[in-house]
């Protein structure tokens, strides 16, 4: 039987309230999703709640983890605005969940091991936020030991366009979920059994988007994880189908023999850096 915190109970309240200028609308909604995450969790939710600005509402969705992870959910729970637990069917549809609950004006997705990169991030990004429909910037990527590797334009093929449209994501997952904010009234659901669901859902926002604001600080430090070779390879065809639904097959299959040519040259160039 899934768990829930009473906060829930009010939230479709809330949402009514907000709607109708009775309540202050929250400025960001943040999103953790975990499953069996009790080693990397505590950094997470410290990173979010130790925030200078406290116009944040949190959001906790676990996948009924079977370790230490409610334990560290519970304690924290005063600090937490809503979570729940229950089995889900996979990422995508935790993530699913918390877009449900989410009524700030923003919505931001930092899953377990992801963390923010300061504790004044969501300060400056309420400073820069006006009107735009999506705040995006760059995200370190960290190792297990929290050890800086780099920022994602610096490690990966994909560069960070100054102004991201639409159009930019032929090219590959130009931004990911933890550096990409959007209002959360053009969000939609995500695909939930796609590995590559999160282009797609970025692709159908930058749809809707009329304007985008590039940061000039970094946002979020991002846990380099390993995917297996089976799971790599579905998520290229995954991506492939996407892209190819979105931007025609010409294009799809052009962009992916430049995303493969473009990972072949940084993987050697990054080996003649480490063979000195």
């Amino acid at each position: 039987m899934p768990k829930i915190n009473l906060s829930l109970v009010f939230g479709n309240l809330a949402l009514f309230l907000f709607k109708n200028n009775l309540l202050t609308q929250p400025f960001i909604s943040i999103v953790t999703v975990c499953y069996n995450a009790a080693s990397v969790l505590e950094g997470t939710i410290q990173s979010v709640i130790n925030q200078s600005c406290d116009d944040i509402e949190y959001i906790v969705i676990d996948g009924a983890s079977k370790d230490d992870t409610l334990n560290i959910i519970e304690e924290f729970s005063p600090h937490i605005s809503k979570w729940i637990t229950e089995p889900d069917k996979g990422i995508y549809d935790a993530m699913n969940k918390g877009i449900e609950l989410a009524t700030g004006k923003y919505i931001w997705f930092l899953n377990a091991g992801d963390r923010t990169f300061d504790d004044n991030v969501v300060e400056k990004l309420k400073k820069l936020s006006e009107e735009n429909d999506v705040l995006y910037g760059e995200v370190m990527i960290v190792d297990d030991a929290r050890k800086y590797l780099g920022t994602r334009s610096e490690i990966t093929v994909h560069n960070l366009p100054d102004h991201l449209t639409r159009t930019d994501m032929v090219k590959g997952m130009i931004v990911c979920h933890q550096g990409f904010i959007p209002r959360l009234s053009i969000v939609p659901k995500f695909i939930p059994k796609n590995l590559s669901a999160d282009i797609d859902w970025v692709i159908r926002i930058l749809e809707k988007a009329k304007s985008t604001r590039k940061t000039d600080f970094n946002i979020a430090e991002y846990l380099a994880g390993g995917v297996s070779k089976k799971k790599w390879q579905q998520s290229l065809k995954d991506r492939f189908k996407i892209l190819k639904a979105h931007f025609g097959l010409a294009s799809a299959i052009y962009n992916h023999v430049l995303i493969i040519g473009r990972a072949v040259v940084h993987k050697q160039k990054r080996r003649g850096k480490e063979s000195y």
